[in-house]
């Protein structure tokens, strides 16, 4: 069947993604692991001397690679791809990457997705909303997902994702949380051959204490954790996060479900920054992202490592294996 062939969009050309991605593909391990296809900007692009070997193509005229490719979305000026120096149209350009490469796996071109870190704020600048990867590939998949940070340590999971701490309350409800809870059990069963032994966190300290610090633990997280069990998934909580993470190298779990962004992502990052990698779950094609941001102050510096997009580069490959190939189409398209 030959190398699953992964689309990596650039990120914003201003921040480290381009050089710490051509360095991650210049890697003998990486190269023959896969088959590359860079959705990205054409100058910046050339500056690297791996690119200039690749084959170039355009959105309109890409197909399935037969070999390691550069699939040409942008043409910035060079005020517009200074490293350090963001723009607006960078903004857009970063945009129209991550979308290129979710229509080429839509239209079955690429096997999985691996997105180099973009610039909310630069994205939203340039006058497009945009809360993150994760939202905008639920929606043009027209599916469910869910955020995972899988790491050597650890995998946490969130139950809900980029909103404020004010809007939980009424996002999370039994509902959510039951099909979350299945959601992660029939992705990570292919991958652990089994299924998941997955522990659930409660949403206020120590669990809510039994209602007395809180009661969605009693009133939504428990209820949530007895329907999905009774449907075979194998769920335990609510606990408290500071019992869970205090011991990392002692988790029971092969998965913790977090309630919130940064009570999953920061004993995520805090236990392995350059290894954790962000995987969405509940797509139809493996997506993966280094767990990290654009990093301005090192871009063209030579300072950034490429280990962590090297690790999502590799974890993409892995999540293909035995996945079906060919076209893929949001629910909405059926």
């Amino acid at each position: 069947m030959g190398l699953p062939i992964v689309g990596i969009s650039l990120g914003d050309v201003s921040g480290i993604g381009p050089e710490v991605t051509a360095a991650a593909l210049a890697l003998p391990r990486v190269r023959r692991a896969l088959v590359p296809v860079v959705f990205g900007d054409g100058p910046t692009l050339e500056r690297f001397p791996l690119f200039r070997k690749y084959a170039r193509a355009t959105p309109a005229t890409l197909g399935r690679a037969l070999e390691p490719t550069v699939c040409v979305v942008s043409e910035l000026s060079e005020k517009h791809r200074v490293p350090g120096s963001p723009s607006r149209a960078g903004g857009r350009a970063q945009y129209a990457y991550v979308m290129a490469a979710i229509a080429a796996a839509r239209a079955g071109h690429v096997d999985a997705l691996c997105t180099a870190p973009v610039s909310k704020e630069e994205i939203s600048r340039a006058g497009i909303p945009f809360m993150g990867h994760t939202e905008v590939l639920a929606e043009a998949f027209g599916v469910e997902v869910m955020m995972l940070m899988d790491g050597p340590r650890v995998r946490v999971a969130l139950a809900t994702n980029h909103v404020p701490l004010s809007a939980l309350p009424r996002l999370l409800t039994v509902e959510k949380l039951t099909e979350q809870l299945r959601l992660l059990t029939r992705e990570l069963t292919p991958v652990l051959g089994r299924r998941p032994c997955i522990g659930v966190l409660g949403l206020n300290p120590h669990a809510g204490e039994g209602g007395l610090l809180g009661r969605e633990e009693v009133e939504i997280i428990s209820p949530a954790i007895r329907k999905a069990r009774a449907s075979r998934v194998d769920a335990h909580g609510p606990l408290p996060a500071d019992g869970v993470f205090a011991r990392p190298d002692e988790i029971s779990y092969d998965v913790v479900l977090a309630m919130y962004h940064d009570q999953g992502l920061i004993p995520a990052k805090a236990l392995d920054f350059e290894r954790t990698v962000n995987v969405t779950l509940g797509l139809p094609v493996p997506r993966t992202s280094p767990d990290h941001g654009t990093a301005y102050s090192l871009a063209g510096t030579g300072k950034a490592s490429h280990v962590p997009m090297t690790e999502a580069l590799l974890k993409a490959v892995q999540l293909c294996a035995g996945a079906p190939r060919g076209p893929r189409r949001p629910a909405r398209d059926r």
